[in-house]
């Protein structure tokens, strides 16, 4: 029973690993779809499209608020019966939310919606890299991190039109449906994990306190703040080289390239780790700075772009196996420190960018970042 049982760790379960990848697809596509179909449901919900702009912001602030206390309230929960739960929050949500011809109830749905994907994101992670051995957690997590930038390369833009097709109430049901068929293979699939013994949880000031913890949460606020500069601010970024019009092929050249490092990312991760963040923060600063010097150059802009994705896209999985060898034991405490930073860095990252185009322009954010790269690679807790 030892044997078998250390044989199947020593591979990657990819059933499982899977559908931990869906889980975090249809959590994504729960955020973000609102913001592609704005004007449909404003006439369906009888509210303005700012208002409906305002089922996203809900969402991130139950994220925001929910991580960290739900995931240190459940760490003596069995680990299968609580993902199952946040996987099934989404179809309620979703349900509530296809439903729902009331704004204050869609906004209620949006905000337990956030609730239930930051216990989600909290748990992934630690979820994976206990499912095989030490060497393999980094290609294990990268895997069911994998799930996210296919939803906002590909998920998104197909919800968008799905929604323009059949309605938007028809496509968060589709989603309920979805999540319902993903719940039957997570059983399926998932092992089951006890929870932490009381006498193994820390408090969280103890967590944080663990070596190359901090670390991780700097470097992740600072490249996140630094990302999110430019990601939600891309329209006027593009505009001094003339190319605002082809946003939507701008972003699909991030969305492949953002691919491409999650692969590289996984072959690589479990050997040069550190090697690799390092690269990331160093790859992005230089692309930020190209960005300042040729900025009006359309060339470089597509050039930057798909080196961007490139930096960009493996990020989640590197920071977030590097936590998790960190923490050990407290990896779902930890997780919920970085749902949280990431957020932060989200919002940040909305607000540090609008106070920078009104008062200096687009021009400011590329040594902005150059900035906060240089930061995160130098100073650090």
């Amino acid at each position: 029973m030892t044997s078998l049982a250390t044989t199947s760790r020593e591979t990657l379960p990819l059933g499982g690993l899977l559908a931990l990848a869906c889980a975090g697809f249809i959590t994504i596509l729960t955020e973000a779809m609102p913001a592609g179909l704005l004007p449909q449901m404003g006439t369906g919900l009888g509210v303005s499209p700012a208002l409906v702009g305002q089922l996203v912001t809900v969402y991130a602030l139950g994220s925001l608020l929910a991580a960290i206390p739900l995931t240190l309230l459940t760490r003596g929960w069995r680990r299968r019966p609580l993902l199952l739960l946040a996987i099934g929050g989404f179809a309620l949500v979703n349900s509530v939310t296809a439903l729902s011809s009331h704004y204050g109830l869609t906004l209620v749905a949006r905000f337990f919606a956030g609730v239930f994907a930051g216990l989600l994101w909290a748990l992934l992670a630690g979820y994976a890299s206990r499912m095989v051995a030490p060497h393999l957690q980094g290609r294990a997590i990268a895997v069911a991190m994998l799930g996210a930038p296919l939803a906002l390369s590909l998920g998104v833009p197909a919800g968008t039109w799905l929604g323009t097709v059949v309605g938007w109430r028809l496509s968060f049901a589709i989603m309920s449906g979805l999540t319902l068929v993903l719940l039957v293979w997570a059983r399926w699939q998932l092992p089951d994990f006890a929870g932490l013994p009381a006498q193994q949880r820390l408090a969280l000031r103890q967590v944080l306190t663990l070596p190359g913890i901090r670390p991780v949460l700097w470097v992740t606020f600072t490249y996140v703040l630094a990302h999110n500069i430019l990601y939600t601010y891309i329209a006027p970024l593009l505009a001094p080289a003339g190319i605002a019009a082809q946003i939507d092929r701008i972003l699909l050249v991030f969305g492949l390239a953002a691919l491409l490092s999650i692969w590289l990312a996984g072959v690589w991760i479990d050997r040069w780790l550190r090697t690799l963040l390092l690269i990331s923060c160093a790859l992005f600063g230089l692309i930020a700075l190209a960005l300042a010097l040729w900025i009006t150059s359309p060339t470089v802009i597509y050039i930057a772009v798909a080196c961007w994705g490139l930096a960009f896209g493996g990020l989640p999985a590197l920071l977030q196996t590097a936590l998790a060898k960190s923490a050990g034991a407290s990896a779902d405490a930890a997780q919920s420190m970085l749902v949280t930073v990431w957020n932060l860095g989200i919002a940040g990252g909305g607000l540090a960018g609008g106070v920078l185009l009104q008062n200096w322009g687009v021009t400011a954010f590329p040594w902005t970042v150059v900035l906060l790269m240089l930061l995160a690679v130098v100073k650090r807790p």
